[in-house]
């Protein structure tokens, strides 16, 4: 039933043998130091019915141990496995197997193996007969069994008690019978190397083995995969020094995905190599547990490249390698998503916004566009690129649309947000496919022309329930006054439905200091000098150039009444669709243009979220209204809102 010495053979390096074994042992292991969770391994000890050898299952085995398939006991046969020497320890990694008996008593009395992998610590010697290798038992694995020196090496006696066949001869001196197994495990010897004679350890090209086989029991692999994104250099500075980096994704025929970086030096040689879509045979790398809070590759494990890392183009394409691996989440399932949570989505396009430029929180300043996206499950989420994404795919997607064309749009490791409802946004490692060759965007497509443009659907990211915090709570401009909102120890933040009906065209925007100190602008207002230069009395210096924000004095307007707010540089952005400095251009120049774009905004609907927070000036003390965003009013969106608070209404009463 089981194989003949099939754990020596396959120790020795036979890994085209598909030896029968029993599992004797088995237990999970922890491999990164996490505790006993689901990314565990585990580890066995399986046998010919002889000798036994440590094995350890690989990734893709583990929910079959965990489950019970695979059980002390159970017979099984190896159908692809690589063996890994581990320090003086040689260990099989089973790949993938077939169980043939779940469960049966362990036969025989099986040895177990030293930690060079053979019997009795000392390495197993292969004897020639009639041209081929056979195994010979070591002394002291038999009672019977000893050794005598002879001029080249060790040779093993055994008393010729028992079957006579079982023996045969080494030529020497004395004709000394030595012992042969009955039946020979198949085996082939280590293939020769030009000018190098048989291989020594280690000299062997690396054994191509799936993604999901990587662990850190290997001492030589490769892999052969795809490359799915590339990041952009980073620069870092810690306590060793500055330093650089970047990450690649590699995808495999089996689906599996992995990360691979490279620091410094390694950047130099690699960076210019590894490009998007090409396959290329990744060797030697040190495997460490993946950084889930940065990596949503599906792997546990990350690459670092090292000095004797190999990555080599693959000439021919390899067709079996997929572009990409999605994992798609309809809209409606984000609802229920975590925050902070990186999913794959896709969906039809039906709205972008103008391009922004926000402030982050260290002062510095980016690019910011929204859109939205529905599909066929009947909800709609805003989308909201950041950075490059906004000039790059932001920019083809608003022509698209402008020009009536709703693309579909694949966006690959998208971030949740909770932020006033459910949203998703771009992160660094975020790709975005615009009508991509799929099933699922043929399907969305087909949908789309076929009745669901029309079709009506539901926004997650704005939270319009009545459970709503009081910060997410839509107002009236009367209920400002009225509700007592800003007199507390925190602003209130509110969502106000209503028409900018008029502005101060002169004092629409401030000369502001450019100067960066450290990594935030300084924005401070600064004056035109007599020379011409403009001084900013904070940094006590003078500069050529200045840069211009908005600081907008907006009235606004509902059914209820009017009321004054300010918009600053995010939000005069959002309203006018450009930049201060575009706009002050306009404006210098005369251009009609200027005008055009100062109408067009008013009298239009708007939905504005606002901070509402009593101040000091002077001795007087009064409720400033600022603008924190803007948003056109979606009729669609807008109508649901007013049928659902109708509804609320009605069960109230």
């Amino acid at each position: 039933m089981l194989t003949p010495n099939g754990v020596v053979a396959a120790l020795a390096g036979d890994t085209n043998l598909k030896p029968v074994v029993q599992i004797v042992e088995l237990r999970g292991v922890n491999v990164n130091g996490a505790g006993v969770t689901r990314g565990e391994r585990f580890r066995a000890v399986v046998s010919d019915g002889t000798t036994t050898s440590s094995a350890l299952f690989a990734a893709q085995l583990s929910d079959r141990a965990r489950s019970g398939a695979l059980r002390r006991g159970s017979i099984v046969q190896l159908s692809e496995y690589v063996i890994n020497d581990v320090g003086p320890r040689r260990i099989i990694v089973i790949l993938n197997l077939e169980v043939l008996i779940e469960e049966c008593e362990i036969i025989g009395s099986p040895t177990t193996l030293s930690e060079t992998g053979f019997p009795n610590s000392n390495p197993m010697r292969v004897e020639q007969f009639n041209g081929a290798p056979q195994y010979g038992l070591m002394a002291g694995n038999s009672p019977n069994t000893t050794a005598r020196p002879t001029d080249n090496g060790p040779v093993f006696q055994r008393s010729m008690t028992g079957n006579s066949s079982n023996f045969a001869t080494r030529p020497n001196d004395n004709k000394v019978p030595v012992f042969q197994p009955t039946v020979q495990p198949a085996y082939r010897p280590a293939p020769n190397y030009k000018n190098h004679g048989s291989i020594m350890k280690n000299e062997a090209p690396a054994r191509i083995i799936p993604i999901s086989a990587l662990n850190p029991y290997q001492g030589r692999w490769a892999i052969k995969a795809r490359v799915t994104a590339k990041g952009d250099i980073r620069r870092y500075h810690n306590a060793k020094g500055d330093g650089k980096v970047f990450s690649f994704d590699l995808l495999d025929s089996d689906g599996g995905e992995i990360r691979v970086t490279c620091f410094n030096a390694l950047l130099d040689r690699f960076y210019k190599v590894v490009e998007v879509g090409k396959v290329y045979v990744v060797s030697r790398g040190n495997l460490r547990p993946a950084q889930k809070n940065y990596n949503h590759l599906n792997s546990e494990w990350e690459i670092v490249l090292e000095n004797g890392s190999t990555v080599e183009l693959c000439p021919d394409e390899d067709s079996s390698i997929p572009t990409q691996r999605f994992d798609f989440r309809p809209i409606n399932e984000i609802e229920d998503a975590q925050n902070n949570a990186i999913l794959d989505i896709i969906g039809v396009v039906t709205s972008v916004n103008p391009c922004t430029t926000i402030q982050r929180k260290n002062g510095m300043e980016t690019q910011k566009r929204t859109m939205n996206l529905k599909d066929m499950s009947g909800r709609s989420v805003e989308v909201t690129m950041w950075g490059d994404f906004c000039n790059r795919e932001g920019s083809h997607l608003q022509e698209m649309v402008e020009r009536g064309t709703f693309p579909v749009l694949a966006i690959k490791a998208g971030k949740v947000s909770d932020f006033s409802g459910k949203s998703v946004s771009t992160i660094s490692s975020t790709q975005l496919f615009i009508n991509p060759d799929s099933a699922e965007a043929h399907r969305l497509r087909q949908w789309f022309d076929g009745g669901g443009r029309d079709a009506s659907t539901q926004s997650i990211s704005r939270d319009i329930t009545p459970a709503s915090s009081r910060n997410e709570i839509r107002k009236t401009v009367a209920q400002i006054k009225d509700d007592g909102l800003g007199m507390g120890d925190k602003p209130d933040w509110i969502t106000v439905k209503a028409t900018v009906i008029s502005f101060k065209n002169d004092n629409f925007c401030y000369t502001a200091c450019p100067n960066m100190i450290g990594d935030r602008q300084c924005n401070k207002k600064v004056t035109k000098g007599t020379t011409g230069n403009w001084t900013c009395d904070k940094c006590d210096r003078e500069f050529q150039e200045c840069d211009y924000r908005y600081l907008m004095q907006l009235q606004i307007q509902d059914h209820t009444g009017t009321t004054s707010v300010t918009a600053f540089q995010e939000a005069g952005q959002e309203l006018l669709g450009c930049s201060a400095r575009e706009l002050y251009t306009l404006k210098e120049r005369e251009d009609p243009r200027f005008a055009d774009t100062m109408l067009d905004c008013l009298f239009q609907d708007y939905l504005l979220r606002l901070k509402v927070k009593e101040e000091s000036y002077g001795d007087e003390r009064r409720v400033k209204i600022t603008v924190a965003k803007v948003e056109k009013v979606d009729p669609s969106g807008e109508s649901k809102f007013l049928l659902d608070l109708i509804s609320r209404s009605s069960a109230l009463h």
